[in-house]
């Protein structure tokens, strides 16, 4: 199984932006990366007045359409994530946004202290991202909670600009 590793974090907390850079620097290296995104609220997936949009309205259950460089598949269910994984096997990491409930190892993003509840609502947590400190981030040296859960797990925290530290912590990790 390649190694996979969740980012997860409430609405803005900056999912997509860590993902993204991520990803340049993961490109940069050489690694295929594939990123599976879960989304509560439903999205189209298909642009209106193109074919594979035609058929999807006049009934298909699923749709695919491949070129020599992109491939699309939209169904009409959902996926469960492990069947998503086994589909992406052929890649050398796997980065997956959202899926909160889902077993795998967890990068938490923190951005206001409302978010604290999130670490208890997960499994496999294995990092933390917050914000330096400001006005409405979390701090690391000011949250006592955070110093805690630190030095009694494994757990390391990095700051959201320290993302080439943390894709040599997911690949350290992937490595093992």
């Amino acid at each position: 199984m390649k190694p996979v590793v969740q980012i997860c974090g409430y609405k803005n907390s900056g999912k997509t932006t860590l993902l993204s850079s991520l990803l340049r620097i993961f490109n940069g290296m050489n690694i295929s990366t594939a990123v599976i995104k879960h989304d509560l609220h439903g999205f189209e997936g298909d642009v209106e007045d193109t074919d594979t949009y035609k058929l999807r309205s006049a009934g298909a259950a699923a749709t695919a359409i491949t070129s020599p460089w992109r491939t699309a598949v939209v169904e009409e269910r959902e996926t469960p994530l492990h069947d998503l994984i086994e589909r992406f096997q052929s890649y050398d990491l796997i980065l997956v946004e959202g899926f909160k409930q889902e077993s795998y190892p967890k990068i938490v993003l923190l951005h206001t202290p409302e978010d604290l509840d999130l670490i208890h609502q997960v499994s496999g947590l294995i990092a933390l991202v917050v914000r330096r400190d400001s006005k409405e981030g979390i701090g690391i040296s000011d949250n006592i909670f955070i110093n805690t859960l630190v030095k009694e797990s494994e757990v390391l925290v990095f700051y959201a600009d320290e993302v080439r530290r943390i894709a040599e912590f997911i690949l350290t990790r992937s490595e093992n």
